[in-house]
């Protein structure tokens, strides 16, 4: 896996640049810019003389400052929508290579092992960019308003998509965080605020995506639920014929769609959460190499020691050694 490799995957939503443009998308062009402005000075505003993320006060929202990047992060990326307001990211999944900067936004339907490095950030002008989590259930009661559009009918597909921003889009975002300068708004507007951006990502580009997350009885959906089933239990041995069984599924169309979801086999999918697991408590916990591979299920010390390797570019003691807390977010 190499971070300066050519992207795979770009924005599913450019439009054609053989097209003129019109006076109407010249004027949303124009909105844009002005947007994307005042969010660069909002998110520098409120990470002023940090280093890192920043929880806000909004439940579930995060701003990122980042001048100084580290190298690349491995991290297990719940649910969220993200935005960058100046630099640029890059993401793995599995082989995938997802690239997106200020023009475009990202979103996580389910929790997915990534890893993922800034890429164009510098003193004089830092990573700025926006993490807002994803709630299923919210997702699920705004799908299930009547008075929702219908969306386009999608099956199961990658749980992470980039798609090319608008200034619709982005305006609920501004809005969203100018509610930070009057507190007691909050309660009362950042819930609504939020529905509406989750109703602007369900109605854009590949938010049939996110819709089959939320709608019982999808492939999306079943994945989503083994997921859970396998990081509640990524310590046992396992047993995929159980999860299909809980899930409705068939050994081999949970295999199928699994691998479709998270670019990787449910085998795969475990060794990363158990090694993501076995790395925080060795890096943030001080636990022993070996305390940490028992806890995480590995009966070998030496797979583990290789396996961990593999993954993060060196063993684990010599990983803690070069570790540092500083390390960029993920999203």
């Amino acid at each position: 896996m190499d971070l300066n490799d050519t992207p795979r995957y770009a924005a599913a939503d450019t439009p054609p640049p053989s097209l003129p443009a019109t006076p109407a998308q010249d004027d949303a062009d124009a909105r844009l810019v002005m947007a994307q402005r005042e969010l660069v000075t909002l998110i520098a505003r409120l990470t002023e003389g940090i280093e890192g993320s920043l929880e806000t006060g909004i439940e579930g929202v995060a701003v990122h400052r980042i001048a100084n990047p580290s190298g690349p992060k491995h991290a297990v990326q719940k649910p969220a929508f993200a935005v960058i307001a100046q630099g640029s990211k890059r993401l793995f999944v599995g082989d995938d290579i997802y690239d997106y900067d200020p023009m475009h936004y990202l979103v996580s339907s389910v929790d997915l092992p990534m890893v993922g490095k800034v890429m164009t950030s510098c003193a004089e002008q830092p990573y700025l960019g926006l993490r807002m989590d994803l709630d299923t259930k919210e997702i699920g009661a705004l799908i299930g308003d009547e008075s929702l559009p219908q969306g386009i009918s999608s099956d199961a597909s990658r749980g992470l998509f980039v798609n090319r921003l608008n200034a619709t889009l982005l305006d609920a975002v501004l809005r969203l965080l100018r509610l930070l300068e009057t507190p007691r708004d909050i309660p009362i507007m950042a819930p609504m605020i939020k529905r509406e951006i989750l109703y602007r990502l369900l109605m854009n580009g590949q938010g049939a995506l996110l819709r089959q997350t939320a709608l019982q009885d999808s492939q999306m959906n079943r994945i989503a639920k083994a997921i859970r089933l396998m990081k509640e239990n990524f310590v046992q041995p396992l047993r995929v014929d159980a999860i299909a069984r809980d899930v409705h599924m068939s050994v081999s169309s949970l295999h199928h769609h699994f691998k479709v979801v998270t670019a990787m086999s449910p085998l795969q999918y475990q060794k990363n959460l158990r090694l993501q697991e076995a790395r925080r408590l060795i890096l943030a916990d001080d636990i022993s190499v070996a305390i940490a591979a028992q806890t995480v299920g590995y009966e070998s010390s030496s797979q583990f020691s290789r396996e961990y390797s593999r993954m993060f570019g060196a063993p684990p003691l010599r990983d803690k050694r070069r570790w540092q807390e500083e390390e960029a977010p993920l999203l």
